[in-house]
């Protein structure tokens, strides 16, 4: 219901305000605030998500919880389709996501809204890389059934 809602409001809210923007500055500026918006949004989008893409790979290499970054980055990706959309809401919350820490304050509230259920190989020995785990069957020479060679042998 949530979604249904949010497909409804957003296009009637972008429609009310581009009839009180552009009513009260005229088209032309409009839609040069329009697209200036969606090409400054798509600059910071990509140089917050580099930094972002950075951070999760930093999280991965010193073995951290990366849900942190990951979450950053989701939102950075989800800021960059609504600064794309022609609209001002859109554009509002757009770059509003692109704020660190507003981005900070929505994965508080989305974290204390989630369960997470991690696991640890705290404890456990690490493989040995000269050791090769798998399973075997031992067969009796005698009840071996001959073949002919493999293939693989030049006997």
């Amino acid at each position: 219901m949530w979604l249904f809602l949010a497909f409804l409001l957003v296009p009637l809210i972008e429609i009310a305000l581009f009839i009180q923007v552009g009513g009260a500055i005229g088209l032309g500026w409009t839609l040069l605030i329009v697209v200036v918006t969606a090409v400054l949004g798509t600059m910071l989008v990509r140089a917050q998500g580099i930094q972002a893409l950075g951070q999760v790979k930093s999280s991965f290499n010193q073995m951290r919880d990366p849900s942190e970054a990951l979450a950053h980055g989701a939102m950075i990706l989800f800021s960059g389709a609504l600064l794309l959309t022609p609209g001002f809401f859109t554009d509002a919350v757009g770059f509003a996501l692109l704020v660190p820490g507003v981005r900070l304050a929505v994965f508080r509230w989305a974290r204390s809204r989630i369960n997470v259920t991690t696991f640890s190989t705290h404890g456990q020995r690490p493989p040995r890389p000269d050791i090769v785990e798998g399973e075997y069957t031992e067969v009796d020479p005698d009840q071996r059934e001959v073949r002919g060679p493999s293939g693989w042998t030049k006997h």
